[in-house]
């Protein structure tokens, strides 16, 4: 098995540490996104004083936020988030 070197500390990992650390590092990323798309909905569905303007803004960088953690995932955040934000903000704005 080969080595890396660490970042942080100069010592070497095995192949099979650094995968595991990278696989808690996208879990950690996925608990984030669910967690910060649950805001972004919550906020656009009961602050009434917010404007249509200022929900697509939020919802514009949520995504630009989504594509930070997972760059290679937009489908994903196509298929999965802008369906239930499209309804949302339909909803909200009795947009036709």
């Amino acid at each position: 098995m080969e080595s890396e070197e660490t970042r942080d500390t100069g010592q070497t990992q095995p192949e099979e540490s650094r995968s595991v650390l990278e696989q808690q590092q996208e879990e950690r990323n996925l608990r984030r996104l669910q967690l910060m798309m649950n805001m972004v909905m919550s906020v656009i569905a009961q602050d009434t004083t917010l404007t249509y303007e200022a929900a697509s803004e939020m919802i514009a960088d949520s995504r630009r936020a989504a594509l930070a953690m997972f760059p290679d995932k937009e489908l994903a955040y196509d298929l999965i988030y802008q369906p239930r934000l499209r309804r949302l903000m339909r909803d909200r704005f009795r947009l036709q």
